[in-house]
């Protein structure tokens, strides 16, 4: 494994076209997005994808979302580029937002989890884009951790869970978005929102003028058409723990008493400040630019259990309500 530092506003074109060597070779690369680290492969390389399934321990019904340079470069691996699709790239692209749509045949069905959709992003990261106009191929990428673990947002992260199973790894930094992106079914003249983001559902259906909605769940071993469907996702190892705010302090004392090393995430609860005590604003979005980076430093500090304040249930705290929930599962 071989670790590149990358200046995030200014990437060094030596070590981003060693990366992209790499990936056009069929190796693995993990990169920064702006919202997670992710995992990359060449997309259209069958056994380039197979080897992020083997390195995250990743079950093939999951699929992996595939990033492109630009809303051009996306034509690439759909095969219908309908309105929808238009109204929404033209307002959040680049950016933290994917798009479900028909998949070209070249499309392998692992990044697909053998479905005819695939998802498709065009991230707004630098380095990520540096690394996309490098390689000149479209990219398939996961978070950079084993499955269902908490993603990464640092490179620290992603060489703690992966160890040395990706070729490179492009350090940029700390991510900015902090959790992943939002995913959109834009097939069969729908608007559904598969996976939860930074971006809300009304920003959604102001872009389009057609109401999104939360789309259909899966279960069992059925292939996801989004990746972040799995009922247990994003956990750290810690065991997490969601409470309403009036309730942190008295279950804190308790699993302390039951002999657990115990943390809190917190918004507005009245709790006693300490190592294990993180304190994150009541804005969504910085609290989602936080909350995996804090996560990892409360399993870094040893905690058994992590008690976290509920957030609210709508607008723009979706995703990460989404996140906190199936992490606790």
């Amino acid at each position: 494994m071989e670790l590149l530092r990358v200046d995030p506003s200014d990437p060094d074109p030596n070590a981003i076209a060693r990366a992209a060597a790499v990936i056009r070779r069929g190796g693995l690369v993990a990169f920064p997005t702006e919202t997670v680290y992710g995992l990359g492969a060449h997309a259209l390389d069958p056994r380039a994808v197979e080897r992020i399934y083997e390195a995250k321990g990743r079950p093939s019904y999951n699929p992996i979302i595939v990033h492109v340079a630009s809303a051009e470069r996306a034509r690439d691996v759909v095969q219908e580029w309908n309105e929808f699709a238009e109204q929404l790239a033209h307002a959040f692209w680049p950016g933290p937002m994917t798009l479900v749509l028909a998949k070209r045949p070249e499309v392998p069905d692992a990044v697909t989890a053998g479905l005819p959709t695939v998802g498709v992003r065009v991230p707004a990261h630098p380095v990520a884009r540096a690394l996309l106009e490098a390689a000149d191929v479209p990219i398939a990428a996961p978070s950079a951790n084993r499955s269902m673990q908490l993603s990464p947002t640092m490179a620290s992260h992603v060489v703690a869970s992966l160890g040395d199973a990706a070729d490179v790894i492009l350090d940029g930094g700390p991510t900015w978005v902090g959790i992943e992106s939002t995913v959109i079914d834009v097939t069969g003249g729908q608007v559904a929102v598969l996976r939860p983001g930074t971006i809300t559902l009304e920003q959604i259906g102001m872009v389009t003028g057609a109401p999104a909605t939360i789309g259909p769940s899966a279960t069992g071993d059925a292939a996801r058409p989004s990746p972040g469907m799995l009922d247990r996702h994003y956990a750290p190892r810690a065991r997490v723990v969601l409470v309403e705010a009036s309730d942190v302090g008295i279950r804190v004392e308790l699993e302390r008493a039951r002999g657990y090393r115990t943390g809190a995430v917190v918004i507005t609860a009245s709790i006693e400040s300490g190592p294990d005590v993180e304190r994150l604003p009541n804005d969504p979005a910085v609290y989602a630019s936080r909350l995996y980076a804090t996560l990892h430093a409360l399993d870094d500090a040893g905690c058994d259990i992590v008690v976290v304040e509920r957030v609210p249930d709508a607008g723009a705290w979706l995703g990460v309500r989404d996140r906190l929930e199936r992490a606790a599962r």
